[in-house]
């Protein structure tokens, strides 16, 4: 049995069709429960699981918008994933991407479709601020939603469908301040974010807490909103302070033109960014402004992990391009989905979500990862520093 790829992009959806010959349609699945001829329940557990039709699966990305560049990423590493485990054999898989726009509304509309299409798991979306209004939608409707970058406090409680392999704000911030505090001295900072992004600002309440746990001061709190870019005027507030640092949350669209005009004004202390900062545009963007920026991550290009070394490798080969965290975690994402689907040897909505509820250690590009009674991941973060154009490890 050969199997095909193809991906067609419409308007603002992108489909990736990833199915064998003669495959199940993602679509018909009965509310992602038992479909045609076997359905969606299999033979065998493990590595010998088989299943007859192909899983359906929604991914909400944002392939446009402010978000645009970490849900390209996304996609690539979906894509990626999928192809890999579709030749695995047994298990295949029916990725839909659709494009949520960055925006709280399409991100519902994307999640009903998905839901209502019979959809089996829902990944995504892109930022936490959707999934707070969207991820509702799924719980309703019984769909399990597994979260590949959204690390504000909060999204998995809101219903026992909802899970998540990025690692959270709280899991990474607080090893980020405490490496900083070593490696600097930091003394005495100005704490910077975008105070109109669920996700800027979790991130931010983060940073708060684990300064004032390590003591460091904070000077002043300046806030902006997401959609600026002009930040000179603020900078120059935060320079009057003379801060060890400065600590930002933002996106990457705000990081990028911050750091740089940091650096055009002459501010030569560390900035410190959230996760918003894990991006490689932010180095290619920046350029040498970039250098020396700290950042606490769910994945390092420099791992030893094996699968991480290949996933690099078979990356670079599909796409000419390095992968960064947003692609590693989606990757790892799918990774988490087929050893649940292949724990029960079923794609049912429940059985899912039943089969994520147990993950533990398994071998992803992140790392071993397991998923917690909260039904969040766990596995080891890095501090990142930026050198040569590239993240490496804060020694």
């Amino acid at each position: 049995m050969r199997t095909k790829l193809f991906s067609v992009a419409v308007a603002a959806t992108a489909t990736l069709a990833l199915a064998a010959c003669g495959g199940g349609n993602g679509d018909g699945g009965g509310g992602g429960q038992t479909g045609a001829a076997g359905g969606l329940k299999g033979q065998g557990s493990g590595e010998s699981c088989t299943i007859s039709q192909a899983v359906p699966v929604g991914a909400a990305l944002s392939l446009t918008g402010a978000a645009g560049s970490y849900g390209t990423s996304q996609q690539k590493g979906l894509e990626l994933a999928a192809e890999q485990l579709n030749a695995k054999g047994g298990v295949k898989y029916d990725v839909k991407i659709e494009d949520d726009q960055t925006d709280p509304r399409q991100g519902i509309t994307v999640f009903e479709g998905f839901v209502n299409g019979g959809k089996s798991i829902i990944i995504g979306p892109t930022l936490s601020n959707t999934a707070f209004q969207a991820q509702p939608v799924a719980q309703e409707g019984k769909t399990p939603v597994l979260a590949i970058s959204n690390t504000a406090k909060g999204i998995t409680a809101q219903g026992d469908y909802i899970f998540r392999d990025s690692l959270t704000e709280a899991q990474v911030i607080p090893q980020t301040v405490k490496k900083a505090k070593e490696k600097f001295s930091l003394a005495k900072v100005v704490v910077m974010y975008s105070n109109d992004d669920a996700f800027t600002k979790s991130g931010f309440e983060v940073f708060d807490a684990a300064l004032k746990t390590e003591g460091v001061q904070v000077l002043e709190t300046i806030t902006f909103s997401k959609a600026d870019t002009d930040f000179r005027a603020l900078l120059t507030q935060a320079k009057g302070q003379s801060p060890d640092a400065i600590v930002v949350s933002g996106l990457i669209e705000a990081a990028i033109p911050l750091v740089t005009q940091a650096r055009e004004l002459g501010i030569t202390v560390p900035i410190i960014g959230g996760n918003g900062f894990n991006n490689p545009k932010l180095m290619a963007d920046a350029g040498e402004a970039a250098e020396g920026v700290v950042v606490g991550a769910a994945w390092n290009s420099a791992s030893a992990n094996e699968l991480n070394a290949g996933f690099i490798k078979d990356f670079q080969t599909k796409f000419n391009a390095a992968p960064d965290q947003f692609a590693a975690q989606a990757h790892a994402g799918l990774t988490l989905i087929d050893h649940a689907v292949r724990s029960g040897c079923s794609a049912e909505r429940d059985a899912i979500r039943d089969g994520l509820s147990k993950i533990s250690n398994v071998p992803t590009v992140l790392g071993d990862v397991s998923i917690n009674a909260d039904r969040d991941a766990e596995h080891p973060a890095v501090v990142q520093v930026v050198e040569g154009g590239k993240f490496t490890v804060l020694q």
